[in-house]
């Protein structure tokens, strides 16, 4: 279940705020409105995102639970890399929306020449699993097969040639996210959020 909620945050010994009844309190490059109470505490509210609660994981077997402690694990290590892409696809269509096809071809080409050298040695580290897993969490949010991604971004050729390289490695590019077809990594993946919005303020 997710919740979106505010929380009180009390941080102590701020010297700066020492006397002051209320106000705004840099924290981490962000200013919050803070309150000292009657104990001489500073507390600072803070409006946090959404957060997953989830009730115990019961399974069949020893197996299973076995598994999903392994894909958890495995997740939390390419979680940063499934937000940053969805950020990154996001703002991509954002700024390509009203662009001419030309247009859209070459700021795509540009940006995959500046991900790639960011990001291919990471990426290059992770084992067969965190790469499946890493996979299926971008095509749940996307609601799209890799397959199809690669095919609008790149053209039908690179889909192609990447669906053949990821079947030697047992991955099938054009299955996409199938909820319900493992119920374990589908366990996993509900309990993480990925979702980027855009901000048009």
């Amino acid at each position: 279940m997710k919740w979106s909620f505010a929380v009180l945050l009390v941080l102590f010994g701020l010297a700066n705020l020492q006397g002051q009844e209320d106000g705004y309190a840099l924290v981490n490059g962000k200013y919050f409105p803070y309150t000292i109470d009657e104990c001489g505490d500073t507390l600072i509210l803070a409006s946090l995102g959404g957060v997953s609660i989830s009730a115990p994981r019961t399974f069949t077997n020893a197996e299973d639970q076995k598994r999903y402690r392994r894909y958890r694990r495995y997740a939390l290590k390419v979680y940063p890399y499934a937000v940053e892409a969805i950020k990154i696809f996001r703002e991509m269509e954002e700024v390509t929306n009203d662009m001419k096809r030309r247009d859209r071809k070459k700021h795509i080409r540009r940006l995959h020449k500046q991900l790639k050298k960011e990001f291919t040695d990471p990426l290059k580290k992770l084992t067969k699993t965190q790469g499946m897993i890493l996979m299926k969490m971008i095509e749940k949010e996307l609601d799209k097969s890799m397959f199809k991604l690669i095919k609008d971004l790149r053209g039908g050729w690179n889909a192609n040639y990447w669906s053949a390289a990821a079947g030697m490695f047992g991955h099938k590019l054009k299955k996409g996210y199938i909820p319900g077809q493992d119920p374990v990594l589908d366990a996993v993946l509900n309990d993480l959020d990925i979702s980027y919005q855009i901000s048009r303020n």
